[in-house]
């Protein structure tokens, strides 16, 4: 079962200057995405950055 996004994405204003982050690391949604625009796959993404996956 999928999470909740609201369990797993969150925002502090003193992380990363508030952007939404993956909670509990300060990789930002916005890193993310960017990646995926970029070309990166999911697989790629979860490679380099395996605790987003957990």
């Amino acid at each position: 079962m999928k999470a909740n996004l609201s369990e797993r994405i969150t925002y502090d204003p003193d992380i990363l200057c508030g952007k939404p982050i993956i909670r509990g690391m300060r990789i930002s949604v916005e890193m993310i995405l960017e990646l995926l625009a970029n070309g990166a796959t999911s697989q790629e993404i979860l490679e380099d950055y395996p605790r987003v996956s957990t």
